[in-house]
């Protein structure tokens, strides 16, 4: 275990957890993180990093360089809050009503701050070190849009890496995984028109709640029947809308449709049955049916060198008990899918606690009750430094 480097880095993890705790006090939404990103640009630029605001809107990339290496290196953190209500009595708590950090990007924005002060100060590195602060994760594609603006173009990087808590792991404990890792993500609207009419003379309608229900039941054959038993596939209905009287047969019906995978040919497949599926059906109803298709993340990759790299640079920190090589991949989705599509590289997950000895940090995302585990400031921020420093081996 590297205890000097955590050592070091628990000495200034107070001032990074007040940080945390600030930002986690004034959330802010996909593309409207203009508070959250003053306060990165202003750190960042006072080490003395070069820094540029802007890119995606509201995105901050910080740059070092040192020595003579060719050598550019990527680390990203994401800074968008949710549209939550706050439940967890803290007295940090958000101050701002229906909108919270509920997923930890106060934490990954903390533990990459930390980072960039040590390295800026003790670092030792040779090469091109940037450093990423990313806009609307959380379903703003906000990966993308700092790619639109020349993320890469401005500031190359041979490899790319980011890191996500996750409640129900033992807090600190690093997760790596090879391959597929998080599921791509698309959205649809399907819109059911027929021909609306008395409840009590159902045979001069075209009844597209009907349809509807056949729909819903149809699709969940497209996985147990169209897709290879060994592969991962989703596909829920969400919502349905309808109709407002027990005696009334409705003109249109509205699905709200959520679809995942886990291999980019599933992906296709499920798209292509989906709306194969929906049609056939509709017309089987006589009712008509139009397909709103919105793709949404891709599947995360994460490339096998850097990931053995990313490996290595965790046995390293903590120790081999401490790290799961090759971990479960994750039906949820995440917009650095994006950025693995343009340059290698790994995400990697850090246990946020699991209700044990820590006794926080279980609660999972997206809720109320969530709050990032402060313990991982140190441990966060001591990977990235320990991984800027081997891949920029001075």
């Amino acid at each position: 275990m590297t205890s000097s480097l955590l050592d070091q880095l628990h000495l200034h993890a107070d001032e990074f957890i007040g940080l945390r705790r600030d930002i986690h006090q004034h959330p802010e939404l996909a593309f409207d993180e203009h508070r959250t990103s003053s306060l990165v640009a202003e750190k960042l630029a006072a080490w003395g990093y070069e820094v540029e605001r802007g890119l995606g809107g509201t995105g901050v990339v910080a740059r070092m360089v040192r020595g003579s290496s060719k050598r550019r290196l990527g680390i990203r953190a994401d800074m968008d809050a949710l549209p939550i209500d706050e439940a967890t009595g803290l007295a940090y708590s958000s101050r701002h009503a229906g909108v919270m950090h509920a997923c930890g990007h106060d934490g990954h924005t903390a533990m990459l701050l930390a980072a960039a002060h040590h390295l800026a100060h003790r670092g030792r590195f040779d090469g091109t070190l940037n450093l990423i602060f990313q806009p609307a994760e959380e379903g703003g594609g906000g990966a993308l849009r700092m790619m639109e603006d020349g993320l890469f173009d401005r500031y190359p990087c041979d490899a790319v890496f980011a890191m996500h808590n996750m409640p129900g792991m033992p807090q600190g404990r690093l997760v790596l995984r090879e391959g597929p890792a998080m599921a791509s993500s698309d959205y649809a609207t399907v819109t059911l028109t027929g021909i609306g009419g008395h409840g009590a003379l159902p045979h001069r309608t075209a009844d597209p709640i009907v349809a509807a229900s056949s729909i819903v039941m149809a699709l969940q054959t497209i996985v147990s029947r169209n897709i290879d038993p060994l592969q991962m596939a989703v596909v829920t209905v969400g919502a349905i809308h309808s109709g407002k009287a027990n005696n009334v047969i409705p003109q249109t019906a509205t699905l709200e449709l959520s679809v995942r995978a886990l291999d980019r040919e599933v992906r296709s497949t499920l798209e292509r049955r989906i709306k194969s599926v929906i049609q056939s059906q509709a017309e089987s109803f006589d009712v008509q049916a139009k397909v709103d298709w919105r793709p949404g993340y891709a599947v995360l990759v994460n490339t096998p060198e850097e990931t053995a790299f990313a490996r290595e640079v965790a046995i390293e920190l903590v120790g081999a008990d401490r790290v799961t090589l090759q971990g479960q991949p994750l039906s949820g989705s995440e917009d650095f899918a994006f950025m693995l599509e343009k340059v290698p590289g790994c995400y990697v997950l850090i246990g946020n606690g699991d209700g044990g000895g820590d006794g926080h940090g279980a609660c999972m995302v997206h809720n109320p009750g969530y709050d990032f585990n402060d313990a991982n400031v140190a441990v966060g921020s001591a990977y990235w430094v320990l991984l800027a420093e081997r891949f920029l081996r001075a």
